[in-house]
Formats: structure tokens, C-alpha cells, sequence
């Protein structure tokens, strides 16, 4: 499923860890492996494109998982 999400970007601390994409109306999306590192940015504020991946399971099991396919940063919290 294809999904357009803005949010707060957040680093968890599970196991090895893990990037996390909390939206503004609250769902936790964990971002897959493999994103630039641009985005990975503790607080950051970002528009992201991309697709919730349901045949992919994590570790962290945070939330759906967001394979990013573009993003605009909007700023820091």
C-alpha cells in the first residue's frame, strides 16, 4: 500500500535499534532499513512517500514497516 505521511522521525532503542516515523494523528511506522541517513535524524520533521511493506517482519515490531521511496525534510521539532 502506497501512503504519503508527515511526521516526526524517532530512534528507538530495541535490541539493535531502530528508526521509527511517528505521523502527526500518531501511528508509528518503522522505516526499513536502508534509508538515507539525511532522514535519520532524531526529531526531524518530514513528509515521506513510500509503502507500508505487510510481507516484512522486524525485530523491533514497532508499527507497519515504511520502505521510504522519498521524503522531504520540513524542519526540526
Amino acid at each position: 500500500m502506497s501512503i504519503t505521511v508527515t511526521g516526526t522521525i524517532e530512534r528507538r532503542n530495541l535490541g539493535m535499534g531502530a528508526w521509527a516515523l511517528v505521523s502527526d494523528d500518531g501511528v508509528t511506522y518503522e522505516i526499513l532499513k536502508g534509508v538515507d541517513k539525511e532522514l535519520l535524524k532524531a526529531g526531524q520533521k518530514a513528509k515521506v512517500k513510500g509503502q507500508v511493506r505487510e510481507d516484512i517482519m522486524t525485530i523491533a515490531m514497532i508499527g507497519p514497516v515504511l520502505e521510504v521511496k522519498s521524503y522531504e525534510v520540513l524542519g526540526d521539532e
